[in-house]
Formats: structure tokens, C-alpha cells, sequence
């Protein structure tokens, strides 16, 4: 396996399991007016806007193009905080963005600006760089409290200039999700702004929460998610294999109390028991850093994907499992080898050409439901909204 994906999930597990810990020395704080220091932000040419053309692959080997466009009336916002991908010198990233964020914002992000206006800063998260370090005689310190305070002060900004009352979505991935949390926890849960919030989507991540309860772990006041009309609640959860399970030495799925569990909800069935996902799967690979197996035909005899992303209706199903091995999305692949479509997709992380099932299906934990989040936050956004009428 590649230092990409240790960087990706050691940060993630080391944001998730602790508070923020001691501040190296300060540095200057970002100046947020600065459209420099956001990836996306409504209206403009950004990170968010580039194509999310999809070809729907359906069993019979048959492919459709799907069209897609943003809405810039939507009636409420998201706020998406990015894992770990930098790839720059130091312990933290620097606030230029490279190829691995705008890359991220494009297969994590970028289609939520169909029901949501788009913000996504820049923010200087602990690299790659610094996690390959670990290993070696000259390790590289990564200063976490910087990245926290960068999405704090980001988001105290967005709520001042950008805000206006509206509803907020506060979606992230890995080391996104570790940085929500907090800021969840320091600035939100059970303050006035909670009332703005539509829903927090913290996906592959291990968010505690008390055995049989919605709250009482990381948040006091912010439940989990039981429906797409249930507002002001969490959707979380780490995807694996159904024919590979965590192991012993999972990075996620558990919790050191035993009185917690990490947090499941299932995008595809929120009420309980298994769903079809509707996963847009980028059309030559997992797309974000980390060691995958190399792409397959999406049909065979083979045809040219001319799209970015694929969809596969009836291929995958999930449902929230909890037994001695964790709490996970188990996620199953229905293959069939007489029709013409792929049998399966791609996204375990590989150590020397083997999968290694510590790590589930963290390169797509987002890709595999992107089509049921962008439904729930729909129909979130449509519930925020007419409450706030009749609260009026």
C-alpha cells in the first residue's frame, strides 16, 4: 500500500479519537474575504465547477448518458471539509491548492451543487508528507490544532458573510470528518447556530456514540439520522466489503469504551435493514490518493466510457452491521456472471498487490452512495425549509 492512504486514515482516526491537541507555535490566521482561500464558493468558475456526466451501466450492457447541472437557486448551503491528500513538502499543506484538492472536490463534492449552494475552503491539513515521515529517523510533525482552527475560523465566516440564516449541510471525508467533529462539538452542538444545521454527513470516519442511542458520544444534542425528512441529525458510517469484514486490527468500525459503538447510518435504507446504493464510481478508479487495483472494463466486450463517472443501478447493497467485529456499513457486490456488466468495482486498499482489509472500502466510502446522499440532502433541504415557514 502507498503512504497515500496511511496519510488519509491515520489522520482521520487521530482527529476522530481525541480532542484538538497542544498548538505548535501560532501562526497568522487565513483571511477568509479572500476568495483565494475557498475551493468552491457559489457563482464562480471553481473546483465545483467541472463535469459530473455519468454513464448508466445497466445489466444488460446497455449505457446511458446522464446529464447533470448545478442549481444556483438551491434554497439551502453545504459546507465540505476535504481528507487528506496533500501531497506538499511540509507538515501541513500550504493554502495553494494542487491537483490532489481540486481532484477531491470533484469526486466528493462538487455534485452536491445540485441541491446545495457550494463552500469549500482551503485549509492547511496535516499532509501525506508528514505521515510518510512517521517511519522515518526525521519525522515531519503535523500541527492538527492549524487545521482545526483553519475550518473553525472558515466557518465563523461563512456563518457571518455568507449565511444569512440560511440552512447549512456540513458534509466531510477522513480527516474532513475528524475537523467537523470538532468543530460540531466546540461550536455547534447545543448552541443557537445548531438551528441552522440541515444534517452533518461525517463519512468514513468512527464517530462514538452510546450502544442502542443516537446521542451521548461525540455530541450531546445532535442525533443520529432516521429519515430523509429528519433535520439537525448525522449520517456517518466506514464501508467494507461484505466478504471482507474488519479485522482484528480495523482502523475503523470500533470504539475503546465498550459502552459506544461507532456510529452506522445507511444512506441507502436510513430507517433500517439493507438498501440498493446508488454509487457514482469515477469511470478509471478510485480517483482519490491510495493503492487501488487497476480499473476493469465496465462491460465486456468492452465500450468507451466517455463520461467521468459511471453508475451501476442494481450491482450494490448496504446495510449497518453490529457484531464482534465492529459497527460498519457492510457493503455487497451482486455480480452476475452471465450478463454482460462488470462483476464487481474496485476500491480496496492493496498492500504489495493484496488487499488489506484493515482499511474496508475507505478510498469510495462517498462514491458508493453519492446517489442517495444527493437524495437525502434534497429532501432534508425541502424539510428544513418548510419547517422554517411554519416556524415563522
Amino acid at each position: 500500500m502507498t503512504r497515500h492512504v496511511i496519510g488519509v486514515l491515520v489522520v482521520a482516526a487521530a482527529f476522530v479519537a481525541s480532542d484538538i491537541a497542544a498548538a505548535q507555535p501560532a501562526r497568522p490566521n487565513n483571511d477568509y474575504s479572500d476568495g483565494k482561500t475557498w475551493l468552491c464558493r457559489p457563482g464562480r468558475h471553481d473546483a465545483c465547477d467541472v463535469d459530473q456526466a455519468t454513464t448508466i451501466v445497466s445489466a444488460d450492457g446497455t449505457l446511458k448518458r446522464e446529464e447533470w447541472k448545478a442549481d444556483a437557486n438551491a434554497p439551502i448551503d453545504c459546507f465540505y471539509v476535504y481528507p487528506t491528500v496533500s501531497l506538499d513538502p511540509g507538515g501541513n499543506s500550504d493554502m495553494t491548492p494542487g491537483p490532489e484538492e481540486t481532484n477531491v472536490v470533484r469526486v466528493q463534492f462538487a455534485r452536491f451543487a445540485s441541491v446545495c449552494r457550494p463552500y469549500a475552503p482551503l485549509y492547511r491539513s496535516a499532509t501525506l508528507t508528514a505521515l510518510r515521515s512517521a517511519a522515518t529517523a526525521n519525522p515531519i510533525a503535523a500541527d492538527r490544532v492549524l487545521a482545526y482552527n483553519d475550518v473553525r475560523d472558515a466557518w465563523n465566516y461563512y456563518l457571518e458573510h455568507d449565511n444569512a440564516g440560511r440552512g447549512v449541510v456540513l458534509i466531510g471525508h477522513s480527516q474532513g470528518s475528524g475537523v467537523l467533529t470538532q468543530v460540531i462539538r466546540n461550536e455547534i452542538d447545543g448552541k443557537p447556530v445548531q438551528s441552522r444545521i440541515v444534517s452533518a454527513l461525517l463519512l468514513g470516519t468512527t464517530l462514538p456514540v452510546p450502544v442502542g442511542k443516537d446521542v451521548g458520544g461525540a455530541f450531546q444534542h445532535v442525533p443520529l439520522c432516521h429519515a430523509a425528512t429528519q433535520t439537525g441529525c448525522t449520517i456517518a458510517y466506514a464501508s467494507f466489503r461484505s466478504t471482507v469484514p474488519p479485522p482484528e486490527n480495523s482502523r475503523f468500525g470500533r470504539v475503546s469504551n465498550k459502552e459506544q459503538q461507532a456510529a452506522c447510518v445507511n444512506p441507502a435504507a436510513l430507517g433500517g435493514g439493507s438498501g440498493e446504493l446508488h454509487a457514482y464510481l469515477s469511470a478509471g478508479g478510485p480517483s482519490i490518493s491510495g493503492s487501488s487495483a487497476a480499473p476493469r472494463a465496465w462491460v465486456t466486450p468492452a465500450k468507451t466510457i466517455d463520461t467521468p463517472f459511471v453508475s451501476v443501478p442494481g450491482l450494490l447493497t448496504a446495510q449497518c452491521v453490529v457484531n464482534e467485529k465492529g459497527s460498519y456499513l457492510e457493503v455487497t457486490v451482486h455480480g452476475n456472471p452471465v450478463d454482460p456488466r462488470t462483476d464487481d468495482i474496485v476500491g480496496d486498499v492493496l498492500t504489495n498487490g493484496q488487499v488489506n482489509a484493515s482499511w474496508g472500502l475507505h478510498l469510495i466510502d462517498v462514491h458508493l452512495a453519492m446517489g442517495n446522499l444527493i437524495d437525502i440532502v434534497r429532501q432534508q433541504g425541502k424539510a428544513y425549509v418548510a419547517n422554517k415557514s411554519r416556524s415563522q
